[in-house]
């Protein structure tokens, strides 16, 4: 049994048999209109008409039309049950395909889900994707720590790849990332290469198995993960030539081998005359009979990780006097050296296994021939240092 309704100056509200209080009034289209939901007090119901009554009179006065309360429920239902970005961005990187078709690589998708997790979730994670404006992104943009530009220029590029995607899906018009100069490339740090001297002293103070990746890393210009992976199968003995197959990342679950960085990575590296030997007594000396033998392992024959082989290259670049020098630096000096033994752009392209849409077209009139002489270029600038 309802008890009887206790008229007021705006609205009602009565006690229910449960204890609770409902609460109700005549909205400006005539119509009664009951709040959503009941109250454990009679205090909170009165709280609840004052708002309501509080709204009509705002609409009055040219405020915000007037919204019934069953609407505005059905309104904020329908908005909780929108994707929010968080959701969207997380789908975005587990269904991201690269330029192949294919998944994203484990290292590649680690680093989306970080920035993901640690720029964009925390400014725009709860928002549904339609409602993130130019002027939300202006402002978290002039929020970035600037002391990271990297960071945060990736940050960016990544927002600005989501919405684009969000674009095509057709969940907005068009895309709220327009911030001039935000997704530029941060200017690379100024680097002297090493020289031909300052290599041979850090393969001397590198532990005798890895000798040979300091020489190999520099004067092939290979990227660590092509090293890391390189086996015995991959060495061309009558041609003395480096097959780059195959590629390693060191993700947080341990290493996992695909493919190269991009199709051009695929590619034959000429080894220079004066490192073969070095490449033939390392193999000798310090590499399994298997085909599959990595010429670089742990000691216990997996993938040796990037900061394995930094804790010997440190104290190797410090013999050098190049303390400046990171290992990637290696490959940076390769390519150096290989355009003062006079290689073209669209050689060292295709030496390094660089892809761009216009290299892509470059590479295919390198002529396959120059690579060895490239190589033996090289080996004329060592036997001058």
């Amino acid at each position: 049994m309802v008890t009887s309704r206790e008229r007021r100056g705006f609205g009602a509200i009565r006690k229910l048999p449960s204890g609770r209080y409902q609460a109700s009034y005549q909205g400006p289209d005539l119509a009664r209109h009951t709040a959503p939901s009941t109250f454990d007090t009679k205090d909170a119901a009165v709280v609840w008409l004052s708002d309501e009554r509080r709204k009509i009179a705002d609409a009055h006065a040219g405020g915000p039309a007037w919204i019934s309360p069953a609407a505005r429920v059905a309104a904020e239902r329908a908005k909780n049950e929108r994707e929010t970005f968080a959701q969207y961005g997380t789908r975005w990187i587990a269904e991201r395909r690269n330029s192949r078709g294919e998944p994203l690589r484990a290292l590649t998708r680690k680093d989306y889900e970080q920035l993901l997790a640690d720029y964009l979730v925390p400014e725009f994670g709860n928002k549904p994707v339609e409602e993130i404006t130019r002027t939300a992104v202006r402002q978290w943009h002039n929020k970035l720590d600037k002391s990271t530009p990297r960071a945060a220029t990736k940050a960016y590029g990544l927002l600005r790849a989501i919405m684009n995607t969000a674009v095509d899906d057709e969940l907005i018009a068009t895309s709220p990332v327009h911030i001039r100069g935000a997704g530029a490339t941060v200017k690379k740090r100024s680097l002297e290469p090493a020289t031909p001297a300052e290599l041979e002293i850090m393969a001397r103070h590198m532990p005798p198995r890895l000798a040979a990746a300091v020489p190999i890393s520099a004067w092939c210009a290979l990227r660590y993960g092509e090293l890391a992976e390189l086996r015995r199968r991959d060495i061309d003995m009558r041609n003395h030539v480096l097959k780059i197959r195959r590629a390693v990342t060191f993700p947080a679950g341990g290493p996992v081998v695909g493919p190269t960085k991009s199709d051009a990575g695929v590619r034959d590296v000429a080894i220079p005359p004066h490192v073969w030997p070095i490449v033939e007594a390392h193999l000798t000396e310090h590499v399994k009979r298997s085909p599959d033998a990595l010429l670089f392992p742990t000691s216990t024959g997996g993938h040796i990780w990037h900061s394995g082989m930094n804790s010997h290259f440190e104290k190797a670049r410090t013999a050098a006097g190049r303390s400046d020098l990171r290992w990637h630096d290696l490959r940076h000096t390769g390519a150096t050296l290989a355009a003062q033994a006079g290689a073209t752009t669209a050689e060292l392209q295709a030496r390094l296994g660089h892809s761009t849409a216009a290299a892509s077209q470059l590479y295919q009139h390198a002529a396959k021939g120059r690579d060895r002489a490239i190589a033996d270029a090289l080996s004329l600038l060592a036997q001058k240092r």
